[in-house]
This record gives structure tokens, sequence and C-alpha cells, in this order.
């Protein structure tokens, strides 16, 4: 019943009449009781009124007569009281033994019990009023002597005389009942008339009419049409091929040609195949020969495991931690914060837990952890320091090992079985070709409701720089594209550096951290002060191995040597590549000065005023976007990983190595310009936030939006005219889907083989995490699970 809008009311209607009858007793006898009690109260404060009355006329009187004698009966001095005149002395004796018997606890005691209602019947209240009016002392005795026979034939008298009342009391309260039907019965018919019930009921008859007109002008799908979807819906293994996508749209284009004389002669026009093209209008036909077999198919709900009365879960799945200063361990750790930060969902970061001996070759500064709540301890103390605010957000741990091949951070075993059934709504996975390259175990996209994956790495590019470099990337880039294609609903690709993978957009959705915002406020201040800002020239930060823009550095600077003469450059870094990097510099004397690597928020930092940064294998430099930040001028390539900060005054980026040179001299001769208040907040990470929430389809997840294919089909239908009134079925069959999850379970079997494991360079025994895993992590050991993987 509320379902159709109308107010709760009871629905058993026998008993809630049993009930509202019995209250209604219940209620009446008490008030008679009361009444009675009332009644005994009053007729005794009246007696003694007018007995006080009678006494104190009788001393007022005066006692002449109309003769002018005084009468004896009333003559009394005037100085007597009242208790000295002789009247008052005779019946004074009378009047204290009635004033006892009438006034004692004990005759309204029995008058009650005589008058309690030991029968379901109502009470007469006209003879109990006569009862207690009456002051005779010999119809008192009379009611105080009787018994129980007596008393029950004066109670069944009483209830015939009082049955002609109770009979009128009778028929008002039945048509009251029947007003109340009546008025309730009028209510729900107006609340069913002013429901959406029946528009509903209307619209679901209406779907069942057949327009026969209609149905007979759907002519049956030819091969030619059968051949071309079914091209269509075998784009995944085209790509996976390696096909490009120019080619099977021209196939497609080329069977279904034969049709468009066809199409235009029924209502389309020539400007509505340019615009939506043939594949919308295989699409159509294919829908319009499903329907007119009256084929139906319930959609696919997204969130099928959600209550919605709940909040939604995020589980952040990353590939690095802290205190490992990378960007796939600080960026994940900032999007925890801020979605959890709008406390419209509960927030789960997974890190990769590493034993002793792995951190010792991973963490800098020779930092290791002997439990992870160490490690939370410092993460959280780490975070809090940069954000100003406790996050609430939970932080959790899964096994992974250090692979010196790499230089990364592998999974080992089954990822997925450490997020719980209860959690498993919304993942994120940081790097999905990475955390799924030796993945053996449940698929993401059958565990969770939704599945976006964030590419922050452009492997081909540090392939491509090893021995047989190109052949092993044209292996890599056909297994993202296949982890990519079979556990993301959604992909996103913070530049257009990264490999084109299935699903996928570019939207940078990284932030800065707040601290360097805070920075760029700080300078900015004292710049309008008229105060020095930067005290320092020119720097370059980031990891010491060649892949990350040194061989390109040592490049420009080896060209134009000259040209920089007086220019110095401070570096500042650490990693497996420092002593190679250092050893050549020096050998080609070039001017750079080499130190340690630092906290890009450190103090040390915050005066210089350019920032350089050569690399043409980021996807997203984290650090350009602090320098940016703090109010710095930046020296950056012409580069897809650079597009999201050519918009700012402040960046200045070149295509040559001359290029590079004039940018350079310009930065050191001029002052950069402050940020706007626009600028500042696409820096942010509540603007990254929202970003990511717009570009992930997040915002239309939390919010259940159903309706993309109802409002898809109200612009084709309106785009084709009101005489192509059909929608685009839901029961299209999808062979892509089909095709996805054949390629999940090949990679599954594939990654079940330890030989292949070995053979792609996986760690050996990765395929399960091991025993000092499970004592660190408090985890069963891994010969005791066994998990059900669900093919």
């Amino acid at each position: 019943m509320n379902r159709l809008g109308m107010d709760p009311r009871p629905t058993d209607s026998a008993f809630s009449f049993l009930s509202k009858g019995w209250r209604d007793v219940r209620d009446s006898a008490d008030a008679d009781l009361q009444l009675m009690r009332a009644r005994a109260n009053s007729f005794k404060n009246r007696a003694d009124r007018e007995l006080e009355n009678f006494i104190n006329s009788a001393a007022s009187v005066s006692g002449t007569t109309s003769n002018g004698h005084t009468s004896s009966f009333l003559a009394v001095p005037a100085s007597a009281s009242i208790a000295e005149l002789d009247f008052v002395k005779r019946i004074s004796p009378k009047l204290s033994e009635f004033k006892k018997a009438y006034s004692s606890p004990d005759f309204s005691k029995k008058v009650l019990e005589i008058w309690s209602p030991n029968s379901k019947i109502g009470i007469d209240l006209s003879a109990i009023r006569t009862a207690l009016v009456s002051s005779e002392a010999e119809a008192n005795q009379r009611i105080l002597d009787m018994d129980w026979k007596e008393r029950r034939r004066l109670m069944w008298k009483m209830a015939e005389k009082e049955e002609e009342e109770w009979e009128l009391f009778r028929r008002l309260k039945t048509g009251f009942r029947e007003f109340e039907k009546k008025r309730e019965a009028g209510e729900i018919l107006e609340s069913l008339k002013n429901s959406e019930f029946l528009e509903k009921v209307k619209l679901s008859l209406n779907s069942f009419r057949v327009d026969s007109s209609h149905t007979k002008e759907v002519p049956p799908l030819d091969a030619s049409e059968l051949l071309a979807y079914l091209v269509k819906q075998s784009v995944p293994l085209f790509d996976q091929l390696g096909l490009k996508r120019d080619i099977y749209e021209k196939i497609v284009d080329v069977l279904c040609s034969k049709r468009k004389d066809h199409l235009m002669s029924q209502s389309f026009s020539v400007e509505d195949l340019e615009k939506h093209g043939t594949n919308d209008e295989l699409d159509y036909r294919i829908a319009s020969v499903l329907q007119s077999t009256g084929h139906r198919c319930e959609e696919n709900i997204l969130d099928r495991n959600v209550q919605t009365d709940k909040k939604r879960h995020f589980a952040i799945i990353t590939t690095a931690s802290l205190p490992w200063m990378t960007g796939t361990a600080v960026n994940p750790l900032f999007r925890a914060v801020y979605l959890a930060k709008a406390s419209k969902q509960n927030v789960t970061l997974m890190v990769p837990w590493l034993c002793q001996s792995d951190q010792e070759l991973v963490y800098p500064n020779s930092l290791t952890f002997g439990s992870p709540e160490e490690q939370e301890s410092y993460i959280r103390n780490w975070l809090e320091e940069r954000v100003g605010f406790k996050a609430n957000f939970k932080i959790s741990f899964y096994p992974g090992k250090f692979s010196k091949a790499r230089r990364s951070i592998i999974p080992v075993g089954d990822t997925t079985q450490f997020i719980s059934t209860n959690e498993a709504d919304i993942a994120i996975l940081e790097e999905p070709e990475h955390l799924n390259w030796y993945h053996h175990g449940k698929r993401w996209t059958d565990k969770f409701n939704h599945v976006v994956g964030v590419v922050h790495t452009n492997y081909l590019e540090y392939v491509r720089r090893e021995k047989n470099g190109y052949l092993r990337a044209f292996g890599v880039k056909h297994v993202n594209n296949l982890v990519a294609r079979a556990y993301c609903h959604k992909v996103l690709r913070l530049s257009g550096a990264t490999q084109d993978l299935p699903k996928s957009v570019i939207c940078n959705i990284h932030g800065v951290n707040p601290k360097f915002l805070k920075v760029g406020d700080k300078i900015s201040a004292e710049r309008e002060l008229g105060q020095t800002s930067f005290s320092k020239g020119a720097y370059f930060l980031g990891k010491m191995v060649w892949a990350k823009g040194y061989k390109e550095l040592l490049d420009i600077f080896t060209k134009h040597k000259n040209d920089l003469d007086g220019f110095k450059l401070d570096v500042y870094g650490n990693g497996e590549d420092a002593n190679e990097v250092q050893s050549a510099s020096r050998k080609l004397d070039l001017n750079l000065n080499f130190l340690k690597g630092r906290d890009h928020a450190d103090d040390s930092l915050h005066r210089y005023k350019v920032f350089i940064n050569p690399s043409v294998s980021d996807v997203l430099c984290t650090a350009t976007a602090e320098a940016l930040a703090m109010g710095k001028f930046v020296v950056c390539a012409e580069h897809p990983s650079n597009e999201f900060f050519r918009s700012f005054p402040n960046c200045l980026t070149y295509k040559t190595t001359e290029e590079f040179v004039e940018k350079v001299r310009e930065a050191i001769s001029n002052d950069p310009k402050s940020l706007t208040s626009e600028q500042r907040y696409s820096l942010s990470w509540e603007a990254a936030t929202q970003r990511f929430m717009e570009y992930s389809e997040l915002d239309k997840v939390l919010m259940n939006d159903d309706n993309n294919d109802e409002e898809m089909s109200k612009a084709i239908r309106r785009s084709h005219g009101a005489t192509r009134n059909m929608k685009k079925s839901v029961s299209l069959p999808n062979l892509s889907e089909a095709i996805d999850g054949g390629l999940a379970f090949a990679h599954f079997v594939l990654t079940g083989s330890e030989v292949f494991r070995l053979s792609t360079g996986a760690i050996p025994g990765s395929k399960n995490y091991d025993m000092q895993h499970s004592k660190d992590l408090n985890i069963l050991p891994p010969q005791v699970q066994n998990p059900t993987y669900g093919w």
C-alpha cells in the first residue's frame, strides 16, 4: 500500500475491530466507575453543606413572628452559641451517627463492590444515581445486607432497562464505523487515482499491443546483415589480433551498403544515414527484428549485489606503498583520502606487503617494518602531515614480491580473496595491467559490480629500451589489451602517452598535495609585497633510472654544452642507475650537480625558480604539477604526457633541443605569473576527484542511473521521426561480453601453468604467497586455502 503513495492504515480489519471494541468497553467501564465515585463524593459534600446551612440559618434567624412576639422555638439570647441551642442539642447525636455512617470509607467501598462490573454488560447510571442520592438509612442498609444472588438479580433488571440506552449507542458506533470505512475506501481510490501505479499499468498494457502494420513492415535479416553484425561484435578479437579499427568498419560498411537504399525507402533520409552511420542503423535493424518477434529481455542491473539503502564501498588496489616515493604509492593514497572525505562511500586502500628481505631492496634509507600495523601507522602520519586532517578510510595489505628484473612489486596469489564479499562493490585498479599480468584467481568483474582501471605507466616505452625491446613490446601490448578488456569495465588513461587500451578514455585524474598549493600561495603573497621569492636557479627531481628522463637530460646538455655555459642544474634523485648516470655526467664534463633524493615538499626546494623535466617516458609527471602549484616555471618537452599542463602560462614546452635552450633562458630572465583561482583549483585533488567520478562514470553508478539506454532510444526516435517509434532492444546478442569472458578464461588457464609464468618473466613461486606472508599478514597458510574461482 505504501508503494502506491497512500497513508499507512491497518490491514487486518477483524483484529482492529475486536481490539477497538474491547478498548471501548474497557474505557466505558472505567468512566462509569469514575462517575460513581464522583457522584458519591458529590452527595457527601452536598449533605455536609446542607447541614451547615441549616445550622447557620437556625442561629441567624431572630425568631420574631408576625405579631411581634418572640417564638419560643427560635428564641435565643444574642450571646448564646449554636451548640447551646436546644434544637441542636437534640439532633446532634443523630447527626453525628448519620455523618459517621455515610462518611465512612467502608460505605463507599461496599457500594462500589456492589456495582462493580462483574459482567460485561453496561451499568445503569440512573439506578446508581438514585441509590446514591437516597439518604435514607434503611435503603443503605438494605443494599449492604444484600447477598450476591440478590445483587445479581438486581443487576440483570438494571441491564434490561439499560439495554434500550445501549441500543442507541451501538447504532451510533456502527454508523461511525461504516462512515470510517467509506472514507478509507474513498481515500484509497483517490490515492490510486493520483499515484503512478495506474500509469504504469496503462503503459504495461499498451506494451502488449502489437502494431500489426508495423511488424509486417520489418523484413527478416539477410546474410550480409548477419555477417556484418558478426564482424561488429568480433571487435575485441580483432583488437587482440592487431587489426586497425578502420579495417573492420569498412567491412561493415561494404556488407551493409546493399541495404542503404532499402533503409532510405523506410523514412530514413540521407542526412540520418550520414549522421548516425551504418553501424547505428545495423543496431536498429537487429533491434527491430528482435522486437517484431516479441523477444524481450530485462536490463542488466549494474549494482546487482548492492543494497541501495547502504553506503557504497570503494576498494582501491595499487602496486606500491609508502615509504617508496613513487607515483603509484602517493597518488592512490590521496585518491582514497578525497574519496573518503565526501562521506558518501566507504573506502579501503589495498597496498602490497613485502617481507623483510624485499623491504630492504625497495624502501629508502634502510627503513623497514616488522608488521603491517607499523607500516600503516607510518602511512597515516605521513599523510596527516600533508593534508592537515585525519582521513577516514581503511588500509589493508595483500602479499607482494619485488621483481628486480622489472623493478616493481608484483602481486602474488589471488588478490581478490583479500577483499570480503560484503565490500566487493566498486574496485579501482591502479595500474590494471600491472596487477593482472600474472593474476591467477577470480575475475575482478565477476566479484565487483564496477571495475575502473587507472593507467599510470607507459610500459611499452620502458620495454622498448631493453634488449629486443620492440619484439617484447609487441607481446606486452597485447597482454595489456587482454587484461584490461577482461578485468575492467572502464579504463582511465592519465594522458595520451599511454597505450590505447580497450574501454579507455584520457583524463588527468591526479591532483597535487595541498602543501604545494600553500607554498604557492605564500610565494604569491611575498611577491605582492615586493619581496624576493626565488633565490635559486633550476633543478631536476626524479628517480635516478635512465628511463625517467636522465638519458634525454644528458643528451641535451652534451649537445648544447657551449650554449648552456654558465648554466648549472641541481639534480635530486636516488635509484638503481645512480652510479651510471653520475659516472656518464663526469665523463662528459657536464655542469650537473647531483644531490641525494628528497621529498619535493622539502623546504630546501621551495626557492628554486625553474623546474626542468626532459622526460618523455612519463605518463603524467607528478613533479611537474607540484612545481606549477608552487608557482615555478616548468620547462618540459612538447609531449602527450604534458598536454594537461600546456594551458598554464608558467609551463614552457619545447619541440627541439634548440628550443629547450631558448625556453631555459626565457625562464631564467623572467618571473613566473601567479596562479589564478581556476588554475589553482584545477591542480587540486578536489578537482581531480570530480574528474575521476565523471570520466569513470561512477557518478552515474552511485546515482543508480539506469536510464542511459532509455535516453539513447529517445534520441534515436527523435532523429528517425515519429513513425520509427521502436526503441533499441537490450536483447541484442552481445558477443563482446562473451569474448571478454573467453579472454579472461584463457588468461586464467595460462597463468595457472608455472612453465608459462616463468617463461614470461614471473617471479618463481609467485602463483601463491609463502609462509612468511602467512605469518606477517596472519592469514591461512597457502596449502590450507582452497579458493573457488567460479569459472
